[in-house]
C-alpha cells in the first residue's frame, strides 16, 4: 500500500516523557513528519485503573487516527502500552509500536545478576512484566518499585524546575531497600518519562549503575516498519494536547523540532 509522503508519525504520551522516544527517532528519521500527543488531562496513567488506562487510551487514539492519518502511531508511554497494547492493535488498521520494559538488554548488562526496574505503580504490577522477566531474566533477580513520583519530577525539569531531591531519594530507596537491593548495578527506566531524570537518579545511585531504557530501540523499530517509505513534511510538526493549547506549552516541545500546537 502507498504511504502518503506527507504521513506523519504519531507518538502519543500521557505527558512529555515520549519526547525521550522523539529525539531518537529525529536522529534515524531526521525528514519524517512528525504529531506528538500529549494527553494532559489524564496525567498521571499510573495511578489509574487498567479499564480505565485501556478505554482512555484506544478512545484518543481513534480519533486521532481519523484526524490526522499516521502512517505509523508509537505509544510511547510504558503504562500505557502494558495495558492497552492489544487493544488498540485489534481496533486500528495502522502499524503500532509500543514501548516496553528494557528487561532483555539490561538481563544482557548486569554483572551482579541483579537488576532494578523503575516504573509507575500500573507498570510495575503488570503480568506482561512478570512475562518478560520469566522470558528473557531467567537466573537474575528482578527488583521493581513503583516511583508515581518521577513521572512529576520529569514533566517539572523539563519545564525548567528542579526535581525535589526527596522524590529521587524515594525512588532509589525502594529499590535498594529491598532484600538484595545493594547488589542492583543494572536499572530499568520502565517509562518514558524516568530519563529525563537519569542525570539525578544516576546521582544518588552511584556511577556504577547502569540504567537502560527503550528508547533507541522503539526508534530503531519505527525505522524498520516505515524503510522505503518517502518522507514529505508539508506542515510544522506539531503537539496536540487534550488540556487548553497554552502557549508555554511549546516552550516544552520546540527543543524537540515541535513549532505548533493545538488543543483536540
Amino acid at each position: 500500500m502507498d504511504v502518503d509522503p506527507a504521513s506523519p508519525i504519531l507518538l502519543f504520551d500521557s505527558g512529555v516523557g515520549g519526547l525521550s522516544v522523539l529525539a531518537e527517532v529525529r536522529k534515524l528519521l531526521p525528514d519524517a513528519p512528525v504529531i506528538y500527543a500529549a494527553d494532559l488531562a489524564g496525567l498521571p496513567y499510573g495511578t489509574k485503573t487498567e479499564a480505565e488506562i485501556a478505554a482512555r487510551v484506544a478512545g484518543l487514539l481513534g480519533r486521532m487516527s481519523e484526524r490526522y492519518k499516521p502512517r505509523l502511531i508509537c505509544i510511547a508511554c510504558n503504562t500505557a502500552s502494558t495495558i492497552a497494547l492489544g487493544m488498540v492493535r485489534e481496533v486500528l488498521h495502522t502499524p503500532i509500536v509500543g514501548t516496553v520494559p528494557a528487561i532483555k538488554p539490561a538481563a544482557a548488562l548486569t554483572k551482579t545478576g541483579t537488576i532494578g526496574l523503575l516504573g509507575t505503580l500500573a507498570t510495575v504490577r503488570q503480568s506482561y512484566v512478570d512475562e518478560l522477566e520469566a522470558q528473557f531474566a531467567q537466573g537474575k533477580r528482578l527488583i521493581r518499585h513503583g516511583a508515581p513520583g518521577l513521572v512529576r519530577a520529569a514533566e517539572l525539569k523539563l519545564r525548567g524546575g528542579t526535581p525535589d531531591p526527596a522524590i529521587i531519594a524515594e525512588a532509589v530507596a525502594g529499590l535498594r531497600d529491598q532484600p538484595g537491593g545493594e547488589a542492583i548495578d543494572t536499572v530499568v527506566l520502565a517509562c518514558t518519562h524516568f530519563p529525563l531524570v537519569e542525570e539525578e537518579l544516576r546521582a544518588a545511585m552511584g556511577d556504577d549503575v547502569q540504567f537502560v531504557h527503550g528508547a533507541a530501540g522503539i526508534a530503531r523499530r519505527i525505522a524498520y516498519l516505515t524503510q522505503g517509505q518517502e518522507f514529505r513534511r508539508a506542515a510544522p510538526d506539531k503537539a496536540v494536547v487534550t488540556t487548553a493549547a497554552a502557549p508555554d506549552l511549546l516552550n516544552l516541545f520546540s527543543p524537540y523540532g515541535i513549532t505548533e500546537i493545538e488543543s483536540l
